[in-house]
């Protein structure tokens, strides 16, 4: 029921303001005749006789009615005041009724754009994290493989193998035999 309404309203404040256009284009165009009658049409004027133009036709009492009764809406910028801004008046205008699909469709971009660099935010302090915790691992990597290779030289080696006195092991007095073994022809 009060879509009906709201539809029979628009439609009765279109109506309303299609009969104001009519009547400014009749004043218009009889403001145009009277500036382009000639010095004689003025006399004749003068002189009690009729002019050309139409006379205004009398609204009926129902259009009277629906003319009052709908929102005069002059233009934007004659109404444009910071009064009207903070009162909500200005969201009350025919423009801004017209273009609520667009401000709904900007709106949901702007959530989209919000919500994407959050998202790219988050991206981005993970792979910071990440990043620190590669580095972490390859100092750990570098220590290990350094107290590695500390351990396996040859003196750390022979020291363990003193201090366990239970390995057979020792460092031989002399150095390595080669043994050559001939080639056959």
């Amino acid at each position: 029921m009060t879509t009906m309404k709201i539809d029979k309203q628009n439609k009765e404040e279109q109506k309303a303001e299609e009969l104001k256009l009519e009547n400014r284009k009749a004043d218009d165009r009889k403001a145009d005749d009277q500036k382009s009658e000639s010095p004689k049409a003025e006399s004749r004027k003068s002189a009690g006789a009729k002019p050309k133009a139409k006379e205004k036709e009398p609204l009926s009492l129902t259009e009277v009615i629906k003319e009052q009764a709908t929102e005069d809406e002059a233009p934007f910028a004659r109404q444009f005041s910071l009064r009207k801004i903070l009162g909500g008046d200005i969201l009350n205008t025919r423009f801004i009724r017209r273009q609520v699909w667009l401000f709904l469709l900007i709106g949901l971009f702007m959530v989209i754009y919000i919500a994407n660099r959050y998202s790219c935010q988050k991206d981005i302090i993970l792979i910071d994290q990440l990043q620190n915790e590669l580095k972490d691992a390859k100092y750990k990597a570098l220590s290990s493989n350094s107290q590695y290779t500390e351990a396996s030289r040859e003196t750390n080696v022979l020291e363990q193998l003193k201090n366990r006195k239970d390995s057979t092991l020792k460092m031989p007095s002399q150095p390595p035999y080669l043994i050559m073994v001939p080639e056959e022809k």
